[in-house]
């Protein structure tokens, strides 16, 4: 047993444009209204943004107004606060009336051969002239507002449709379909295929994406399949025009055709006499358009119109179907630049959460795909993570979304320090972030670009970690650098992909951020990090100081680690001296003079945090190095 067609509600306002075709959706209540998102009547200023609320159960639609709703509802003429309304029968609302109707569009392959098929290449149209073309630029003039301001896909096909039909006054129907090859066939069996006989074999589906038509009563709408496949075989607009016995109009045979046959330059002119046959619901002609987008799937515009009863085009003022068809390409062309321009804002919207804007640049400038593929390169790894997040959920527990946003702003300064520095967003775990640079584009200075953005955080924290009304208050971070080689680039599938980088370098920075709460200081970096530092960056922008020899748990090698630290001011705790204090007894301590590195750390200030851990693991073991003592300290935990 076949399945019922969907129900659908239209509306429709005083202008012809000012209308919708809806499906509705079976027992979900719906909000009808000019604030509601899927259902608005926004040229309705009579409409409350919310008015009315629709159920749909079996073929009856049930209506209730709502509280706040001002103007009434009427139904059969009468000023109703709830109806059922039943298939065919309308109710308004201000200037606007909806109809509930049983209608769909079914693409269908039994449309007879065209008697008629005429291709129309750009140069053929450009040659067309409009004879009345001020209705038609106006109908152009607002589709980019009207697409552009389309906030779902479904509304902007319905918003296209409308359009099309506005633009094409002898258009008794139109819809916007997607060609779906099947997941076993490609572009090329796609073409091969639709230039068979039998479009009907070609493995490609063909959904209508929006469509609506004139009458209300005038029944379901047959696109034909062997159209819309040949339109995009042949890359161009294709008109077919149907003939044979049989002919529905109601008005008789046809007296004489209004179309020359393919190659005519004239059709839409009448001339000649052979039958017209309208082949389905008083259609007679059709018309299809493809909407070319790069990387996305095939879409057209479809149009079917009548003819008169001597199977002549009812111009009605309105030009022939030849201009009707170049209004078609226009229409198709404009919105493909439109959803091109749309795809490439979000595209830009999307990369921008990663990268820095002069990244994007470069990438704009090359070919992306090939930017992102993964692949070896030397990059500065700069791992960040959140310090006092569980002592804060403990004192928030009953305000957890509150906590929340505040943690979604310690990320927010930690990607716009990475990103105003020109890193890349690699990655975000709970409450930490990673960035990272040298790829996809090299920059020669990554380390100091990440110095710098590590400083950047410690600095926002730190003014802010005090001051009670801001949201960071109370938080500390830790963070790890490291520089060397690693793979990088997007991965994941077609759908879900990131950009990210894996190597040593990237758990060697991780494995940093932790020790910073052994050394119980904000930033450390790895000795190759450290050195480069110490010749090519100015003091007045980053200074270093040795802190440790360590082997980190878990791993065989061990790693001088550093802290990095902001440029000298009147109220820094640690001066230049201090500095070389430290370094002096850390040396001391890898080689066993521990007498010396004591003596050294007890130099500098009692409220340094970072000395404390040399000193107390001396006092341990009475100043003297154990047996076979190799300079490193092996941490017990990560």
């Amino acid at each position: 047993m076949s399945e019922l067609p969907a129900i659908h509600l239209i509306a429709q306002g005083e202008k012809s444009e000012d209308r919708w075709r809806k499906q509705l959706p079976a027992g979900v209540p719906v909000v009808l209204g000019r604030a509601s998102v899927s259902w608005s009547i926004a040229w309705d200023p009579h409409i409350s943004r919310q008015h009315v609320e629709l159920r749909l159960e079996g073929d009856r639609l049930h209506l209730r107004k709502l509280p706040r709703a001002t103007n009434p509802v009427f139904f059969h003429g009468r000023a109703v606060e709830s109806a059922s309304i039943p298939l065919g029968e309308c109710f308004v609302i201000g200037q606007t009336s909806f109809t509930l109707v049983r209608q769909e569009a079914r693409i269908t392959t039994d449309h007879p051969a065209p008697i008629q098929q005429q291709e129309f290449s750009p140069q053929h149209l450009r040659q067309i002239k409009f004879v009345n073309p001020n209705h038609r630029l106006e109908v152009l003039s607002r589709l980019t507002q009207a697409l552009s301001s389309a906030a779902t896909e479904a509304e902007m096909c319905s918003r296209l449709v409308n359009l099309v039909l506005a633009g094409m006054p002898n258009a008794e129907a139109a819809a916007v379909v997607r060609v779906e090859p099947s997941p076993t066939a490609t572009t090329g069996d796609l073409e091969a295929r639709s230039r068979q006989t039998a479009a009907s074999q070609c493995p490609a589906a063909i959904r209508v994406l929006q469509w609506d038509r004139r009458l209300l009563t005038a029944g379901d709408f047959r696109p034909s399949r062997r159209l819309i496949l040949e339109t995009w075989q042949k890359r161009q607009s294709l008109l077919h025009v149907w003939s044979g016995e049989g002919r529905q109009d109601p008005a008789g045979p046809s007296a004489s055709a209004g179309f020359h046959r393919p190659g005519d330059s004239r059709i839409g002119r009448p001339a000649g006499d052979f039958p017209v046959y309208t082949a389905r619901q008083n259609v007679d002609w059709a018309a299809c358009t493809p909407i070319f987008l790069e990387d996305a799937p095939h879409w057209a515009i479809y149009v079917a119109g009548g003819l008169g009863a001597d199977g002549s085009y009812p111009s009605s003022g309105a030009g022939d179907l030849r201009e009707d068809i170049k209004f078609l390409e226009l229409v198709a062309s404009m919105t493909a630049s439109l959803l091109q321009l749309r795809q490439l804002q979000r595209h830009r919207a999307v990369l921008s959460q990663f990268f820095s804007p002069p990244v994007l640049e470069g990438l704009a400038e090359g070919d992306p795909d090939e930017l992102l593929q993964p692949r070896e390169v030397d990059v500065t790894v700069l791992f960040c993570d959140l310090r006092g997040f569980s002592l804060e959920s403990e004192r928030n527990a009953a305000q957890l979304l509150q906590l929340l946003h505040r943690v979604s702003l310690t990320l927010e300064v930690m990607t716009r320090c990475i990103l105003d520095e020109g890193g890349v967003i690699g990655d975000f775990q709970g409450d930490a972030a990673m960035g990272f640079w040298g790829w996809p584009l090299p920059q020669g200075d990554d380390i100091v670009r990440a110095c710098r953005a590590a400083l950047a955080i410690r600095r926002e924290f730190e003014a802010a970690a005090y001051a009670t009304e801001s949201g960071l208050a109370g938080f500390h971070v830790g963070i790890g650098i490291t520089h060397g080689p690693a793979v990088a680039g997007k991965i994941g599938t077609p759908d879900h992909a990131k950009v990210t980088v894996f190597g040593p370098p990237v758990n060697l920075a991780s494995r940093l951020e932790g020790i910073t709460k052994v050394f119980r200081v904000p930033i450390l970096i790895d000795d190759l990090t450290a050195e480069y530092v110490r010749r090519n960056v100015s003091v007045g922008i980053a200074r270093t100081r040795k802190l440790a020899v360590v082997r980190p748990y878990g791993m065989e090698r061990s790693v001088t680690v550093h802290e990095l630290l902001p440029p000298e001011t009147g109220d820094s705790l640690l001066k230049e001296e201090h500095l070389r204090w430290c370094d002096a007894a850390v040396d001391a301590f890898a080689e066993g003079r521990w007498e010396d590195a004591y003596e050294l750390l007890h130099r500098l200030p009692a409220a340094d945090p970072a000395a404390d851990f040399l000193t107390m693991h001396i006092a341990r073991h009475n100043r003297q190095p154990p047996p076979h003592w190799d300079g490193a300290i092996a941490l017990d935990r990560k």
